[in-house]
């Protein structure tokens, strides 16, 4: 089997006309250079070039090999130099998964100002509230709310976010206000359904002691952006986290309800497949919206 450093280094002879000048270029000794062309020599069974003491010169066969590998060789030089400088540029596609409600809370104007910085990069969005194989789907960063379950990805939580008790002021004038957890059970709410069918929701008050409220409602769905329009809509009580529910209840589309307890855990992460190097376009995108995100004010007052 032929050794590819040893061809590379023949085309430098080849192409420099000497040992010692191949030598420079590839800053290795030039004895070195000797040896391994004789070790490529000797796996071809037959001399490549003809020396002297003033000259070097391919024999038939040298000229023949050099025809057939010197492009490639050349190719292959120029791919390397290219994804140097690739890299010190930030380009390419950066395939993006995030929930479907991201850009509920996800500025444009933070992309429009990162695409202007970055013009060689382009941001391929899938928008999934389910879960997405990295891998198989080729994605580059992942944005994931609620507790991890991907052990063997490469995860950096963003920020913790709290999920709020909340439903329209005309739903609450029509069905009245819960007092209590007990009082969700006699209410009509807007809910996604685990695995299993079941919508449970597991609060805890101001000291942190948890409990898991069973909810029921003729409204359901597997995205929270369709849960926060039911909401508004009157169709239901809605448990969401407080990034998606904090401009509705600023407009007064919602109101919150039992304003001392809260889901914790819910939160958002960006997550990658891979610890290995990555682009860096991906690495600076990333970047970008971890400081963005991490910025904005959406943990829950206290109080209605």
């Amino acid at each position: 089997m032929l050794d590819l450093n040893e061809v590379a280094m023949f085309v430098q002879v080849a192409r420099s006309g000497s040992f010692a000048e191949a030598a420079r270029r590839l800053s290795v000794p030039s004895a070195t250079v000797s040896r391994r062309i004789q070790q490529l020599e000797a796996r071809l069974g037959t001399r490549l070039m003809q020396r002297s003491t003033r000259k070097l010169t391919l024999t038939s066969a040298g000229e023949s090999f050099h025809e057939r590998c010197g492009p490639a060789v050349e190719e292959l030089i120029e791919a390397g130099q290219l994804h140097v400088a690739d890299n010190s540029e930030p380009s390419g596609t950066v395939r993006v998964t995030a929930p479907t409600s991201f850009f509920d809370f996800f500025q444009m104007e933070w992309v429009d100002t990162f695409l202007a910085e970055h013009p060689q990069v382009r941001l391929d969005f899938v928008l999934s509230d389910l879960l997405v194989d990295l891998i198989a789907d080729r994605i580059d960063i992942a944005f994931r709310g609620g507790p991890l379950q991907d052990s063997c990805y490469v995860a950096r939580r963003i920020f913790a976010s709290y999920g709020e008790l909340t439903a329209s002021p005309a739903y609450l004038a029509a069905h009245g206000v819960p007092m209590s957890l007990e009082d969700l059970g006699e209410h009509e709410c807007v809910v996604q359904p685990d695995a299993s069918g079941n919508a449970i929701w597991r609060l805890q008050d101001a000291e942190g002691v948890e409990k898991d409220v069973r909810v029921k409602g003729r409204f359901n769905s597997n995205t929270q952006s369709v849960l926060r329009q039911a909401a508004c809509a009157g169709l239901g009580i809605a448990a969401l986290p407080s990034i998606l529910t904090a401009p509705e209840i600023a407009a007064g589309r919602l109101v919150r309800v039992l304003p001392g307890y809260t889901r914790a855990g819910r939160g958002l992460s960006v997550v990658y497949p891979s610890r290995q190097q990555r682009p860096l376009a991906v690495s600076m995108f990333a970047d970008m919206a971890v400081e963005k995100l991490s910025q904005q004010g959406w943990a829950p007052t206290s109080g209605a």
